[in-house]
Formats: structure tokens, sequence, C-alpha cells
């Protein structure tokens, strides 16, 4: 099974702008949402430096991080 791991944080701008494209992805892949700041143990077992950061989870592995803002086409594409 697929599925994104968004993390974010709520004083984020490009967090705020990606929001929405993660709310059309949820309609056909999966996104569990993360907020660094109230679960920073998770953010940090995972090396967060940065967000928003989508890590794409593949039966419970990581298997791609997209650091950033992109397209709605880009994150279906995957």
């Amino acid at each position: 099974m697929i599925e994104y791991w968004y993390f974010s944080a709520k004083w984020c701008a490009p967090c705020k702008q990606l929001a929405p494209i993660m709310e059309e992805v949820s309609k056909t892949i999966p996104v569990k949402k993360i907020d660094v700041d109230s679960e920073s143990e998770l953010a940090n077992s995972y090396g967060i430096r940065s967000v928003p950061t989508v890590i794409l989870m593949k039966d419970g592995s990581e298997f791609k991080r997209i650091i950033g803002v992109k397209s709605l086409g880009e994150y279906l594409a995957l």
C-alpha cells in the first residue's frame, strides 16, 4: 500500500500553500498529515530538516522524499 506522509507546521507559509494540493491528493492516495511541532519525535526519527516534506511510503517503508511545494500533477504522477 502506498501513502504520503506530509510533514508540515502551522507557522510555515509553503505548508499552507501545499495543504490544498495534499487535500486533492488524498482523494486518490492516503495522506497522513504530521505537524512537526506536536510530533517532533516522529519528525526527528525521519530526519525532517525543513517543511513541507512529503515522504512516500510503500508497505511501511520510505521510497521517495519530496521537499518543498510541487504541483498536484507531480504528486499524482509518483
